[in-house]
């Protein structure tokens, strides 16, 4: 049975969220997706710090545990690839070498490649975390427009994809692979890129609230990179049963311990979430993928 959810008193853990260019990539309501792991974390006993990263800030990567960019229209992406490579692009850099979770959606995930050709005007340089590039093709071609569902881990991710630039993957891997939609250029049925604890896509939506299991997924890698990797409680106890004070890299009171091990991702009803994946899932007449999310979690 799923525990009642109760506000912790204090905040045993905590997470620092940066936000990049807040203001500049705003376009398709994905700061949904910032809500959604801050509620996730609240709920958890987490405390999720957001810290907003705007032109001309710098990026220490020793400040953040997790980083977020979003999308926007070409003429705000400009100045943002420029501002991207010239001053946060040694840290950012840094910040996917030491594996820190980082979400990049559609724009974000075009200028973490190696450049977006715009339909008009010169190429936007980008930093090169994916082996991809992206071409804007022209007015001329329809939008990648409309609910897409792709394989994710042996599940099922699902959101709105509204993109006219076209990416391709050169060795990079791809997030997953198009059940329904157009991805990440009509053509070859990838979505996305991942390159370490990165993950580019074009699913809005936004992506997190339809997708609960993603969202822990990049809350559980947050909280293996800062605290070490997460072990469940019986393989902690000593001989007599007692919780040892070791836990893997460092050490820490039995109490606080304990605290960590209940309150790290404890089950949350995602029940509307689930019916609002599935019901993305029946729109695009994927019945059968739809049943197994019903039947393996919703109780």
């Amino acid at each position: 049975m799923i525990p009642e959810y109760k506000q912790p008193e204090k905040p045993l853990l905590t997470l620092t969220l940066g936000h990049l260019y807040p203001d500049q990539l705003n376009l398709y309501g994905d700061r949904g997706n910032i809500m959604t792991l801050r509620r996730r974390c609240e709920m958890r006993g987490i405390e999720l710090r957001v810290v907003g990263l705007g032109i001309g800030d710098a990026l220490a990567p020793d400040e953040y545990d997790m980083l977020f960019i979003g999308g926007g229209q070409d003429k705000e992406q400009a100045p943002v690839a420029q501002d991207l490579y010239d001053i946060k692009g040694i840290g950012l850099w840094a910040a996917v070498e030491d594996d820190m979770p980082v979400l990049a959606v559609c724009g974000g995930f075009q200028l973490l490649a190696h450049y977006y050709r715009p339909a008009e005007g010169p190429d936007m340089r980008g930093l090169g975390v994916f082996d991809a590039w992206t071409i804007h093709k022209g007015a001329h071609v329809a939008r990648c427009v409309g609910d897409i569902a792709i394989s994710w881990n042996g599940q099922t991710l699902v959101g709105f994809e509204n993109h006219g630039g076209r990416t391709y993957l050169g060795t990079a891997k791809p997030l997953g692979r198009v059940l329904k939609g157009h991805g990440n250029n009509a053509e070859d049925r990838t979505e996305g890129a991942v390159y370490r604890n990165t993950f580019g896509t074009y699913l809005h939506g936004s992506l997190l609230p339809k997708n609960p299991h993603f969202a822990d997924h990049l809350i559980r890698l947050a909280l293996q990179r800062k605290y070490g990797p997460l072990v469940e409680a019986d393989e902690l106890k000593g001989p007599g049963g007692e919780f040892e004070e070791v836990s893997n890299n460092h050490r820490e009171p039995r109490a606080i311990l304990r605290e960590k091990i209940g309150e790290q991702l404890t089950p949350i009803d995602d029940t509307l979430e689930w019916e609002a994946h599935t019901f993305v899932l029946e729109r695009l007449g994927l019945h059968s993928a739809a049943a197994k999310v019903l039947s393996s979690t919703i109780q």
